[in-house]
């Protein structure tokens, strides 16, 4: 298993294409270094898992690049979801939606929900912008 490490500018491009290949790259959010994987990839996500011997049944947060990406992996959006995604996005803030069911269960550990958040590291954002808007990582602490 190839993993990198998000440090710099430099790097975003970089990591952007080994998250596309299934890989998985260490990156910085605002509170933790975290394990991320595009969480379009069922076989990715299964490396955050392996890497970490973390539960299969312990879901994974997605991370994404704003508010309007939502309803993406959420079934419905409710008003107050989109009011605290306006009030604290960039942030440290998880919100827990229903998942739409298209989000693979490896991604929510089998759940019925996803948990969503737009994480303020300016390294981490950067990433997810470099990756076509159709895709998402998502991140483990490490």
């Amino acid at each position: 298993m190839h993993t990198d490490k998000l440090v710099d500018e430099k790097s975003v491009s970089i990591a952007a294409k080994l998250l596309e290949q299934g890989e998985l790259v260490a990156v910085p959010t605002e509170t933790v270094y975290g394990l991320a994987a595009d969480a379009r990839q069922p076989h990715a996500v299964a490396k955050i898992f392996a890497a970490k011997g973390r539960p299969a049944d312990h879901p994974l947060i997605v991370h994404i690049a704003h508010a309007s990406k939502l309803s993406d992996w959420a079934k419905t959006v409710p008003d107050t979801a989109l009011l605290l995604a306006e009030a604290f996005w960039p942030g440290p803030l998880t919100l827990i939606l229903e998942k739409q069911e298209t989000v693979s269960d490896v991604v929510t550990g089998g759940h019925p929900s996803v948990g969503l958040r737009c994480p303020a590291h300016p390294l981490m954002l950067a990433l997810l912008n470099e990756l076509d808007t159709d895709r998402c990582t998502f991140c483990e602490s490490l």
